[in-house]
């Protein structure tokens, strides 16, 4: 059988290109550490997500290191809680934990300019941590169709200087 030289070419980019969409999602999952939502984070319950053991009052707190700090965010339609009305501080040069749960329809949860990326699912809390060394100020946004108001879901995270960070009226 005769297969014609395009032919031959066609397949061979096909399978070249097969073999590096393999490739990038392997070196994503493994090398890079990406990965989906899992259970690791815990369940909550839809109505009161800060009710669910797993899950505390919207709001920043001390972790259990120093320099280490738990943000508790619940997405609803159409607001991040904290994020939306009054943005979410944190010190730089620290390690934070975000915990977050939807209290109603499926979102999305991005720090733009970072690779916090994650899917909020109802009943589920997703864990994102990152590391923040200088002042700066970075958007919040749904990245999830979450209904009518979605393009108006936005919020605010503001890393502050570790001098303006007043952790008694700050953090729970």
């Amino acid at each position: 059988m005769h297969v014609h030289r395009f032919e031959r070419i066609w397949l061979v980019a096909a399978l070249f290109m097969i073999v590096l969409f393999i490739g990038t999602v392997t070196f994503g999952a493994v090398v890079a550490g990406y990965g989906m939502v899992d259970a690791e984070g815990g369940q909550v319950d839809t109505s009161d997500p800060a009710a669910s053991e797993s899950f505390r009052d919207p709001g920043v707190y001390n972790g259990s290191e120093p320099g280490h700090y738990d943000v508790y965010v619940e997405t609803r339609r159409f607001a991040f809680v904290p994020g939306t009305a009054e943005p979410i501080r944190v010190p730089a040069n620290s390690t934070v934990t975000f915990h977050v749960a939807s209290a109603d329809v499926l979102h999305g949860f991005e720090v733009v300019g970072t690779n916090i990326n994650t899917m909020t699912i109802p009943g589920q809390k997703a864990m994102v941590t990152a590391e923040f060394d200088e002042p700066r100020e970075y958007g919040l946004v749904c990245n999830e169709y979450c209904g009518q108001g979605h393009h108006d879901m936005a919020g605010t995270l503001e890393v502050v200087p570790e001098s303006a960070f007043n952790a008694t009226a700050e953090v729970q």
